[in-house]
């Protein structure tokens, strides 16, 4: 099934992707890569979740947060590429949690984004995976995502 049908059988409205917040592209495309600068969970123009995961958020809220940040991810790629069909596949999500130092669940956070992309792109969504504990992040965001996507020529 098509990234577009799986989106829209799950209700999943795309959208319009942030604009960068300071003087730097949303993406840029080298050869068969496409980089993208960090996702925030944004939400209608608002910054949807606020605080620290173990602090002032739950593991739940955090992974709805990463999830809302890889809606923003395919937002990107739809305004960047067109449609899903150029993904070849995803090489690289790197997910930066902002944290109490003693929360430990950063993983489970993260498989908000992870899951999505494989749920809407399939094999496609398969990925290499860092995951980082911060002190804070901008916007007092819980999570930004960083993707590095192989693309068709």
């Amino acid at each position: 099934m098509k990234a577009e049908a799986i989106l829209n059988e799950n209700e999943i409205s795309l959208p319009e992707p942030p604009r960068p917040a300071g003087n730097y592209k949303a993406a840029i495309r080298h050869d068969s890569l496409l980089f993208l600068s960090g996702q925030f969970p944004f939400a209608n123009g608002q910054l949807a979740y606020r605080g620290r995961l173990g602090r002032e958020l739950d593991v739940a809220t955090g992974y709805q947060a990463a999830r809302l940040c890889a809606i923003n991810v395919l937002a990107q790629l739809q305004r960047f590429l067109g449609s899903f069909d150029a993904v070849v596949g995803i090489a690289r999500l790197e997910g930066y949690v902002q944290s109490a130092p003693e929360f430990q669940e950063h993983a489970k956070v993260l498989d908000g984004a992870s899951d999505l992309f494989h749920h809407v792109l399939g094999d496609r969504g398969a990925h290499t995976r860092a995951v980082i504990g911060v002190a804070s992040l901008p916007f007092n965001a819980p999570v930004e995502i960083v993707l590095t996507i192989r693309i068709s020529p």
